[in-house]
């Protein structure tokens, strides 16, 4: 194979490669064979047109046709005509799935659907990349400037991925990288003449693999230094790290976090409902809603998080904003338990928290009271535990507040001036005849619950103008669309409100344990009350519950509901309870009462952190690139013992009795490697007294060593020279005594490298390589012997003859 083809090949592989770090983008995977497919093109188009001798000017054009037309045969071949031309039908088609595919790509996060415009979005932007690295690598011969395209596509994938297995697709995407520039520099060294693999005695051989044995020690560096350095949590944007939130090491930092309502929609759409957390509380509440931080900030485009400044953990934390001390507030503890399934650099917890005690680089955001992972930190199979306040206030409370703070109404009742209109108007027309704020919330939120709208996942997750105003058109949508609308509905009422983003209780498992799993992700809207603070509503029908505070307590009254429960048996499953139902209020709306069986408490398996296949993998990399780091040193130890052992019969000659010619070659060439690895290359061209003379100079030897490496030389020539070697010393002694000599000139720098990667084990590839040769040499010659006897049978000696 020449160069330009391995070139061709390995730019390739390096695309390839680094195409796979975009695999946890999108469930299925399968669109990557789309994608090899679409890189193997770009390079066989490439090299055809190389070999036809196109100018470089039109190669990349032309390059990039043939990858478009194969993707529309792809992707669109059924619109394009007669099922081969592309035609104004397949355009059309394009343009249909990429817009298709921007869709998904804004309402979901990874992982999205593997729909049919992200895969061609995904395999266009592969096989861009692929004609790019090919045109920079091998028609320009600019392999390292190939690197770049491929950074891009390794940042977005990475990026958009976060930290999970990091190091596997940084292995994977380096080692393409580090293939193609073994590649290029191959090439380069070619166009001076053959390519030199052999070790000659010079030390010239090693020209082609010292490139090599740089990379493959950088590469081993950067993957396993960082398993036990500790990070620093430096990053490119304010001490930002990972994706989600953007947090620096200290105090001070401020929040910044990509939409959570992307990662909601995305688990609440989820075909699998995984287990996330379990928590277990000591207070009787069985609405408890574990809430991880608040959208405050709506610019009309969406709801979204203000920049706000962390804080240290100072336990007990500052007093929630606005809870004055005649409302009911009992503390309650909370044990939470996180899977490994859910990694985020936000701690789920009760609203509002008074003390927290997590182990990790965590720090309290106190605008929204939550909690905020730094320097990378994630909740990753963490246990922590947080005392909160069950907060009570009654009816006559709410209707009794006072003003709202100046500070606090400019800030939670801003809307933007694009709101449509008929926000407002649908607000006032739902509160006509209610006089107070509280009224007005409870209202709005009795509204919401009516029989007009629906729940439905089918909808577009938005929170901006525009989704609100179609939300209150169609009044149809999920729990996003439900609180950013009545957070919206109660600013323009003057009631400061906001959009909490956490989990509903899910699964009571008793005793107070709950088990919450991805579709219990949740968002609600929280209204601010003087006396009392920020409140919970829930606006979402047929999911979570309404709290306590939003109900009149009248005197009891007979209920229609359990008398056409008992009146009116049926066997099939009823939303409303049975007389004999044990279920609460809060257990009807969670859909929690379809039958009366004891429910099985569940806990999440976690298997230990070292269990992991991450985990295993990463040791089994680490420990094969040792392996392969430690294979020339422990090669040449195996040498050094078989030419110098102990005894009669070692091959240095360490034992009385004569020596053969074989023991005395064996003791040279331990002698010469031995100076090698040491830093003094060998020479053939010298013999073995000039070979030693040269070698007693530059390794400084003093006399004793001098004449112990002069002593193995003179054996040596006797056997190369003489007609009758005669009886000889043991040469073993005389071998280590001058080695003993080189290592004390040498320094520790030439010591450390003699022992970890000494030159001479460039024999052991040319050992290799020489194998390699005489095995294919051994087949060809076989394959030769089987086509000739085959020539020779009766049924085809015409044939052979006329070929």
């Amino acid at each position: 194979m020449t160069t330009r083809a391995k070139l061709t090949l390995y730019s390739a592989l390096a695309t390839v490669l680094v195409t796979l770090c975009l695999t946890p983008l999108v469930e299925p995977g399968n669109w990557v064979l789309r994608a090899v497919l679409v890189t193997a093109a770009a390079g066989g188009a490439g090299a055809g047109l190389r070999r036809l001798a196109f100018s470089r000017a039109l190669q990349v054009p032309l390059q990039l046709l043939a990858v478009l037309y194969l993707l529309m045969l792809l992707f669109v071949q059924r619109a394009m005509d007669y099922v081969l031309l592309p035609g104004p039908r397949a355009l059309d088609a394009v343009g249909s799935l990429l817009a298709e595919g921007q869709k998904t790509v804004q309402e979901y996060t990874a992982p999205a659907p593997a729909t049919e415009g992200v895969q061609l979005i995904l395999v266009g932007a592969v096989a861009l990349i692929a004609v790019l690295v090919d045109a920079l690598a091998v028609t320009f011969r600019r392999a390292a400037l190939a690197g770049l395209p491929l950074l891009a596509l390794y940042s977005v994938g990475t990026g958009l991925n976060g930290a999970d297995n990091a190091w596997l697709w940084f292995l994977l995407s380096a080692s393409g990288y580090l293939l193609l520039l073994f590649a290029e520099g191959q090439d380069r060294l070619s166009r001076w003449g053959r390519v030199f693999h052999g070790t000659s005695q010079d030390g010239s051989g090693t020209i082609s693999h010292s490139g090599h044995r740089v990379g493959l020690l950088a590469l081993a560096c950067a993957v396993v230094i960082p398993l036990v350095v500790p990070q620093t949590g430096l990053g490119l944007f304010d001490g930002g790290s990972g994706s989600g939130a953007g947090l620096g090491n200290g105090a001070g930092r401020q929040v910044t976090s990509l939409n959570p309502v992307v990662a909601l929609t995305a688990n609440l759409t989820r075909r699998d409902n995984t287990e996330l957390f379990t928590f277990r509380t000591d207070t009787n509440v069985t609405d408890l809603y574990m809430r991880i931080g608040a959208l405050d900030n709506f610019d009309g485009v969406s709801w979204k998080f203000s920049e706000q400044r962390l804080q240290a953990i100072e336990n007990p934390l500052p007093g929630p904003l606005g809870l004055g001390p005649d409302v009911q507030a009992e503390p309650f503890r909370t044990e939470v338990k996180i899977s490994r399934n859910l990694s985020t650099e936000w701690l789920p917890m009760p609203y509002p928290a008074d003390t927290v005690t997590v182990r990790g680089d965590w720090k309290y955001e106190p605008s929204t009271r939550s909690v905020v992972g730094d320097g990378g930190q994630k909740t990753d199979g963490i246990s922590y535990s947080v005392v909160s306040k069950d907060v009570r206030p009654t009816p006559e409370q709410l209707r009794k507040a006072g003003p709202v703070p100046n500070d606090v109404a400019r800030r939670f009742t801003t809307l933007p001036d694009s709101l449509p209109a008929v926000v407002g108007q649908t607000a006032r027309k739902v509160v006509a005849g209610k006089n107070n704020p509280y009224d007005q919330a409870v209202a709005l939120q009795a509204w919401f619950n009516g029989p007009e709208f629906r729940y439905s996942l089918e909808v577009a997750a938005a929170t901006g103008n525009e989704a609100i105003e179609r939300f209150l058109r169609e009044k149809t949508g999920f729990c996003v669309h439900y609180a950013a609308t009545m957070a919206a509905m109660a600013r323009s009422l003057g009631i400061p409100a906001r959009v909490a983003i956490g989990f509903a209780p899910g699964t009571d498992l008793g005793k107070g344990s709950f088990l919450v799993r991805s579709q219990d992700y949740h968002a609600w809207p929280e209204l601010y009350f003087p006396g009392s603070g920020w409140l919970r509503f829930e606006p979402t029908p047929s999911r979570g519950s309404a709290p306590e505070y939003t109900a009149e307590k009248a005197a009891p009254v007979p209920s229609a509901q359990p008398t056409e429960a008992t009146t009116a048996p049926s066997t099939a499953p009823s939303a409303a309870p049975s007389s004999s139902s044990s279920c609460t209020a809060q257990q009807q709306r969670q859909d929690g009462c379809a039958d009366e069986q004891a429910v099985t408490p569940v806990s999440v398996e976690e298997r230990p952190w070292w269990l992991e296949w991450p985990v295993l993998v990463a040791a089994l990399v680490t420990l094969l690139v040792l392996a392969l780091l430690a294979t020339p040193m422990l090669w040449r130890i195996r040498q050094r013992r078989r030419r110098l052992g102990t005894g009669r019969r070692a091959p240095g000659g360490d034992g009385g009795g004569e020596l053969t010619d074989q023991q005395v070659l064996a003791a040279w060439e331990e002698l010469i490697d031995t100076a090698w690895d040491l830093g003094i290359p060998p020479d053939d061209s010298r013999t073995p007294r000039t070979t030693v003379r040269r070698i007693a100079e530059a390794g400084q030897l003093d006399d004793t060593a001098t004449a112990a490496a002069g002593r193995v030389a003179l054996a040596t020539e006797r056997v190369l020279y003489a007609r009758d070697a005669g009886a000889g010393l043991p040469l073993g002694p005389d071998v280590r005594t001058a080695a003993e000599g080189l290592r004390a000139s040498a320094g520790r720098r030439g010591r450390t490298r003699a022992v970890l990667l000494p030159p001479s084990s460039a024999r052991l590839r040319r050992r290799i390589g020489d194998r390699a040769a005489a095995v294919g040499e051994a087949v060809r010659s076989r394959r030769d012997r089987l086509t000739g006897a085959l020539r020779r049978l009766p049924g085809l000696r015409g044939r052979g003859e006329q070929d």
